[in-house]
């Protein structure tokens, strides 16, 4: 309080007592007993009045200690259990709950770890993947301004995510590894990876590539062999010496039938052979009759065609070819769909073919097009011409109906270069993405379909499309995102199929270690986006003929079910509507593959750099005495006194009030009971 508020008081108090003198001392001819009671009862509500008037502050200063944190993450996946490990895990993790001295010299927070990291003591040992790199990311955010050493209890075995020896150093911190495992070597066989294309061609041969790697000092021979079902498709024998202790074989196998057919890659095991899971790997390849030829069409160069190509085939089941009108004129029949980039008169004829033959179509009109010529040919819309160009950005239309669309975070891609000036439908159309100028989502469309007389069509109305394929990739480091949205525009344009009220997106097989999941899009009779549609799939194992029922649940617009919990199967089902009658069928394998499964030893090596790199000591799980007295003894992990200095104005000290109305009921009372009112 400074000495200028103390000044204030000190007059306030005088003031207060004058006037409270004034008025009961030398107004009033009551007792003199009941005028000190008076007096000072007045003194106290005028002298609270002008406290409230100067509102001095006060500070409160509170001390309290803050202790350091201690992180134990915990690796929750099945490879801890395959190793014979998982009950050295929790014994460890109890020892550190139960010891009473590390509990109060740290606040600790116990985490688990797989696929994803999640704040729980909950420890199970049977999630499928292990990603360390998130570790690391997120716990490098979330104590990034406190003392919070962690204790790391880990095999080390990462099957996704970027390589957590080099993450770790985000981690500001000591990491302390509990190294769950050992560094025996054991004699192994195993295939390392195997390389397979996921879609073949009828009576054509696809090829695999297949890594099989040894590990052990003696020389060995063995067998690679490749089954279909119960027939032997491939096999080659195999030696193997302590330096040559790998082999890439790459052989073909035919595609004779239609379908989706399951292989299983096996290295016959040697003899005392620990683990023989790693020895096989199943593989799925779909094969499909035919492809869909594609034509781009141009009579210029812009590096949109190369992405248009690049995205196309991107998906096996189509190919993509850039022609020249003329040359497309003599083609007709080996295209199911026409890109049309930037038409001129020069696309007069090729037009009015497509229009006869009742070809898909997709247009690009931007700055370069001819809008004259387009307008004349054009039946179903009309372009206002103005001679002017305009940068517009994009917004996804989530109402959009015709297929299942996933936003690929438009708002972050570079505006396209179209033609300044709307556009006018004389048929029914719908926009898949509208145009954004600077912070206004117009209503006019950046990218359109419609379907009319048995076709389909589509309307791209800006250039520089190839920007959108570098920001996707500058977004995800993948182009998988956009090839997958343009993949999709394609495949609409390339059929003619009716428009359906449920439309269903899976994969024909998974692999058993990732996610299964299938979406679902669902319109009401008016072909709008219906949220309030109570979806479910019926499942059916046709090899255990066994049934389950998952609910769909709506997510961004879209209704999906994870039905990672299956077992490797083959599979039907059959999503419905439990409140119409409106239902579609399928089918889908699920690979038998566990990556956690396939390791021998902990990684003790990268455990050990993390270690040093972080200042801190790696200990392997049957040599954990010393763990909690060297955190004990450790001086970097201190308890810190701080102090919690509040300031408080007297206007928030609601007591004041209460003394003040107290003081004046009480002078009340008294006046009133002796008759001075």
């Amino acid at each position: 309080m400074s000495l200028t508020t103390v000044l204030y008081i000190i007059i306030a108090g005088i003031i207060a007592l004058l006037l409270a003198l004034f008025l009961y001392k030398y107004k009033s001819d009551t007792r003199k007993k009941l005028n000190l009671v008076f007096i000072f009862l007045r003194f106290m509500v005028i002298f609270s009045v002008l406290l409230l008037l100067i509102n001095p502050k006060f500070e409160q200063i509170a001390y309290y200690i803050d202790k350091p944190d201690l992180i134990v993450a915990i690796d929750n996946s099945s490879s801890i259990k395959n190793l014979n490990q998982d009950k050295n895990a929790l014994d460890f993790v109890r020892s550190i709950s139960n010891n009473t001295e590390i509990n109060k010299k740290f606040n600790i927070d116990y985490y688990t770890f797989g696929n994803s990291l999640k704040a729980s003591d909950s420890i199970s040992f049977s999630e499928n993947e292990t990603n360390l790199d998130d570790v690391f990311n997120q716990l490098s955010q979330v104590y990034k301004n406190t003392i919070a050493p962690m204790l790391l209890v880990t095999d080390g075995n990462q099957t996704i995510g970027s390589d957590y020896q080099y993450t770790a150093n985000k981690y500001k911190q000591p990491i302390y590894p509990i190294i769950l495992g050992d560094t025996i070597t054991y004699t192994d066989l195993s295939i390392q990876q195997l390389n397979v294309n996921k879609y073949a061609f009828l009576k054509n041969e696809f090829p695999v590539e297949c890594i099989v790697t040894f590990n052990g000092h003696n020389n060995i021979k063995s067998m690679f062999q490749v089954y279909l079902g119960n027939t032997l498709m491939y096999s080659q024998i195999l030696n193997f010496t302590q330096n040559n202790n790998s082999k890439i074989i790459n052989f073909n196998l035919p595609a004779q039938s239609v379908g989706v057919f399951n292989y299983k890659a096996t290295v016959v095991p040697i003899q005392n052979e620990k683990n023989t899971v790693n020895n096989s790997k199943s593989f799925a390849i779909e094969v499909i009759n035919q492809k869909t030829n594609i034509a781009i069409v141009s009579d210029i160069l812009h590096p949109d065609l190369g992405v248009f190509k690049k995205s196309i085939e991107s998906n096996e089941q189509h190919t993509a070819s850039i022609l020249k009108t003329k040359e497309a004129v003599s083609q007709i029949n080996d295209f199911q769909l026409f890109i049309l980039y930037q038409p001129n008169n020069t696309f007069k004829n090729l037009i009015e073919i497509l229009e006869t033959e009742k070809k898909n179509k997709l247009i690009i009109i931007g700055p370069k097009t001819d809008l004259t010529f387009i307008n004349s040919v054009g039946k179903n819309y009309k372009l206002e011409i103005t001679n002017q160009s305009e940068d517009y950005l994009a917004t996804l239309n989530t109402k959009f109906g015709s297929y299942l669309v996933e936003d690929i975070d438009f708002e972050s891609f570079p505006p396209l270069l179209s033609n300044f000036g709307s556009i006018t439908f004389n048929i029914p159309y719908e926009t898949l993405i509208f145009k954004k100028l600077r912070n206004l989502t117009t209503s006019q469309p950046l990218l359109a379909t419609f379907e009319i007389s048995g076709r389909r069509e589509a309307l791209l109305l800006g250039e520089n499309i190839w920007q959108w394929r570098a920001q996707s990739f500058l977004n995800s480091n993948s182009f998988e995102a956009f090839d997958g949205f343009f993949g999709k525009l394609i495949q609409y344009l390339s059929s003619n199929k009716l428009k359906s009220r449920l439309n269903l997106e899976y994969d024909s097989f998974y692999n058993g270690a990732n996610r299964v999941t299938l979406k679902a899009e669902y319109f009401d009779k008016n072909y709008e986006f219906d949220p309030r549609a109570t979806l479910e799939i019926k499942v059916k194992d046709t090899v255990l003929k066994e049934e389950k029922i998952f609910p769909f649940i709506l997510k961004n617009n879209l209704y999906q079910v994870d039905l990672s919990s299956l077992p490797p199967s083959d599979y039907t089902f059959t999503v419905s509507n439990s409140e119409e009658n409106i239902a579609k069928s399928g089918n889908f394998k699920i690979l038998e593959y566990n990556v956690e499964q396939q390791f021998l030893n902990a990684s003790v090596t990268k455990l050990e750099k993390v270690a040093t790199n972080t200042s801190g000591t790696s200990y392997f799980i049957a040599n954990t005495n010393t763990v909690i007295n060297d955190l004990l003894n450790d001086n970097r992990y201190q308890s810190i006194q701080k102090e919690n200095k509040n300031i408080i104005s007297l206007i928030d000290w609601k007591y004041l009030l209460i003394l003040m109305a107290f003081c004046l009921a009480l002078e009340w009372f008294l006046r009133k009971y002796n008759g001075l009112i």
